[in-house]
């Protein structure tokens, strides 16, 4: 049964975050779209109460974020909110933090996420698509990051996304032009792994997820943190807990039922135990 929480807030509905969790996939949608999705620190720091509250749902175990309507993924931050919520350096610090720690939870976010993308993913949207594993878009997404153009300053984490994604040639081209990729150009740098069409979007991500969520979680779970792992500096890897993760898959009721799934020729049960 689908459940939908939005943020508590007394802004209209247009500045809510939306979630529902369906089977073994929880969505997070961004639903703002007069202002293209734009996001305001109330957003974000809803979306951070969504991701742990399906980070804690052991029925959860794969994540959509998405953008309401068809014009935008996350258009970046909400200019009409600058007044209010950046106006002085300690409320950009505050800003900051919160962006960053959305961030910082899907760097080390322990289930799958995918980005479903339609229309603009621009600045923070795109940023925030890069902390995904997945990105899934249509034909007319159009994405940019444009920093140059507003003068802005991007630290080494921000960059490191793009450069883990797309390599440091593409993310060059994509800092210092500023200027607009369309799905084509995405694709073909590798920043995202997929183009559907549009009104077969909605239906291809549900059962990409689907699949997902229904494979073995303690597998997922374990290749997940060690491809984390691979993008780090030989001394800050993990290696011990990437065994330990291991392990639990060889030694779980899991793997004893995916070789009877195989072996019955039928669709294996899995329970994440």
């Amino acid at each position: 049964m689908q459940s939908a929480t939005a943020l508590k807030s007394d802004a209209p509905q247009a500045g809510n975050v939306l979630s529902n969790k369906e089977g073994p996939v929880g969505t997070i949608t961004f639903n703002n779209p007069a202002r293209l999705n734009a996001m305001s620190f109330d957003m974000w720091a809803r979306t951070t109460e969504l991701l742990k509250d399906f980070a804690d749902d052991n029925a959860i175990r794969v994540v959509v974020l998405k953008g309401a309507g068809d014009k935008a993924f996350v258009s970046g931050a909400d200019i009409s909110k600058f007044e209010s919520e950046r106006a002085s350096t300690e409320a950009q610090a505050r800003y900051n933090d919160i962006v960053d720690k959305v961030y910082g939870g899907l760097d080390e976010y322990p289930k799958p996420i995918i980005a479903m993308i339609r229309g603009y993913c621009i600045g923070g949207g795109l940023g925030l698509s890069l902390s995904c594993d997945l990105r899934i878009c249509t034909p007319n997404s159009r994405f940019a990051l444009p920093a140059a153009k507003l003068g802005l300053g991007y630290g080494y984490r921000s960059i490191k996304r793009f450069v883990d994604v797309v390599g440091p040639a593409f993310t060059q081209e994509i800092f210092f032009t500023a200027r607009q990729f369309n799905a084509q150009e995405a694709y073909d740098m590798g920043l995202v792994n997929r183009i559907v069409a549009d009104g077969e979007l909605e239906a291809y991500v549900k059962n990409y997820a689907e699949t997902i969520g229904n494979n073995a979680p303690l597998t997922i779970k374990a290749a997940k943190f060690a491809i984390r792992q691979a993008s780090k500096a030989d001394s800050d890897r993990d290696l011990a807990t990437v065994g330990t993760l291991v392990k639990a898959c060889m030694s779980s009721n899991d793997y004893v039922e995916g070789r009877r799934a195989f072996m019955e020729k039928r669709k294996a049960k899995f329970t994440g135990t």
